[in-house]
């Protein structure tokens, strides 16, 4: 006769238990972050906003950086849903456009978006691999893929359409999406330096203003431009 595992059940609401409360720490640390910034949320402060004591917060996740991960992978699968919105019926060119008006505008409404990924980009991928379990670093991983794999298939339609030059789609999204972070940092900035009065090498620096849709529109045309984009006869 088969044996009944009378565990199951049990074994089966403490897992679902489990997700549901990493689940609730990783959205109180999105607040946090979206209200105060990354460097302003300790854990003390996410493990009060969630109702817990700081303790409980390492029996769900090995180190602050892998929740910082999994923070980030929660704003990466958000993006991607954004991208899925832009048409297929639109040529590659209008597509790369939006698509880039749609990341930059992620950026500029989630600064601690833009911060955790900066964060995240000061070590070899090695180095961050040995800090987080398997399955944080697979679903960062997909995370990245399925913002990455959207903006890649755009340009490989376009390149074989030979609308853009490009000869490795992966590769040129990862550059593009790269060197657009650290764009965006200027608007997450917000402010420029220039030399002020006294000549151009003599001058005192003088800050100013930098307007971050200004930041937006040129991460857009250096994509574009990067690309030999050109519209479609």
């Amino acid at each position: 006769m088969a044996t009944v595992d009378t565990n199951k059940p049990i074994a089966s609401r403490r897992a679902s238990v489990r997700r549901e409360r990493e689940r609730e720490i990783v959205a109180a640390t999105r607040r946090l972050f979206d209200e105060r910034g990354l460097q302003d949320a300790p854990i003390e402060d996410i493990a009060r906003a969630v109702g817990i004591n700081k303790a409980l917060i390492y029996r769900h996740f090995s180190s602050k950086e892998e929740l910082f991960v999994l923070t980030l992978s929660s704003y990466l699968i958000d993006l991607a849903n954004q991208l899925d919105g832009i048409s297929r019926t639109l040529d590659p060119v209008a597509q790369l456009e939006e698509g880039w008006r749609l990341y930059t505008g992620y950026c500029l409404q989630h600064p601690a978006f833009l911060d955790c990924s900066m964060s995240l980009m000061r070590r070899p991928a090695e180095d961050l691999r040995e800090e987080i379990s398997d399955a944080v670093w697979i679903r960062l991983g997909q995370g990245m893929a399925a913002c990455l794999g959207r903006l890649s298939r755009i340009l490989e339609r376009g390149a074989e359409q030979g609308i853009f030059t490009v000869e490795d789609p992966d590769f040129t999204a990862n550059h593009l999406y790269t060197q657009t972070l650290g764009t965006m940092h200027l608007a997450r900035i917000g402010a420029g330096v220039r030399t002020g009065a006294g000549g151009r090498t003599g001058g005192i620096p003088e800050i100013f203003t930098i307007d971050p849709l200004r930041v937006q529109q040129a991460c857009i045309a250096d994509v574009l431009a990067s690309v030999g984009a050109t519209r479609p006869a």
